[in-house]
């Protein structure tokens, strides 16, 4: 009988040890989430505010739209990835804050084989901070810093973040496009550690996308030689890593052939 209470007692405290000092399982940092709920938002829904300094005259100061799409010029055969982080409409610059950027990857169904083809893939990032509204390419050299994983930089105010893979632009052939997708997961950092952390404050957000380019080697001339396959929305960024989405596809392809998440 002796024997049969300590049991009990055993059990018993190993059932409370169980509900008070187990830990919970933790979350792989490295797995960030994405879905074709996502995937439909990030093509659909308007930006979660307006990208400082974008004029309305822009078709896609307000949400993301479809610029080239599947069909770029019969005579041009490169792309590349990027994306363009801004302030919201109102915002100022949050000192401390910086946003890191990796994974940056972009790929095709092809029209021939039905498959998703990887046409870039890569956490190389170049970049400059532009004049919000583009005019005459106006930039500056911004404090790219490379981290971990991928680089982060900031955002001053009256300009943008505008990144981009930065490698030779891959080839493609412009008859074999069924749909294009691409993916760039981010996130906010301090810029330095034992400073405040402005973050929650610094109201920035960021679009993936990706341009044709007449080729590898082409040099930017007034939009005669590049220009975007499309825009994607323009979500918050937080201290999580999130990834941010832009795709030519439609509904049924989304449904019945899509992207390898």
């Amino acid at each position: 009988m002796k024997h049969f209470s300590l049991l009990l007692l055993l059990i018993f405290l190993a059932a409370c040890s169980d509900d008070t000092d187990t830990p919970p399982v933790p979350t792989n940092p490295t797995t960030i989430p994405n879905s074709f709920q996502q995937l439909r938002d990030d093509m659909t829904e308007d930006h979660v505010a307006p990208p400082r300094g974008v004029p309305a005259s822009m078709d896609w100061s307000t949400g993301p739209r479809i610029g080239y799409g599947n069909e770029p010029p019969a005579d041009w055969n490169a792309m590349i990835t990027w994306g363009q982080v801004y302030a919201a409409a109102g915002a100022t610059a949050a000192p401390n804050t910086r946003v890191q950027v990796k994974n940056l990857q972009t790929w095709y169904l092809s029209k021939s084989t039905n498959e998703w083809i990887n046409w870039q893939r890569s956490s190389k990032v170049g970049g400059a901070n532009y004049a919000e509204d583009f005019q005459e390419d106006e930039n500056i050299p911004t404090d790219l810093r490379a981290e971990a994983e991928g680089y982060s930089a900031t955002v001053p105010d009256d300009y943008n973040f505008h990144f981009w893979v930065d490698e030779l632009r891959p080839t493609m052939d412009p008859t074999d496009i069924a749909a294009v997708w691409t993916a760039i997961d981010a996130r906010l950092i301090l810029d330095d550690s034992n400073e405040s952390d402005d973050r929650a404050t610094s109201r920035l957000m960021m679009s993936a996308g990706a341009d044709y380019w007449e080729s590898p080697s082409a040099q930017w001339d007034q939009w005669t030689t590049n220009g975007d396959i499309a825009i994607g929305r323009f979500r918050w960024l937080t201290e999580d890593w999130q990834t941010y989405n832009m795709h030519t596809m439609s509904e049924e392809i989304l449904v019945n052939n899509p992207p390898p998440l």
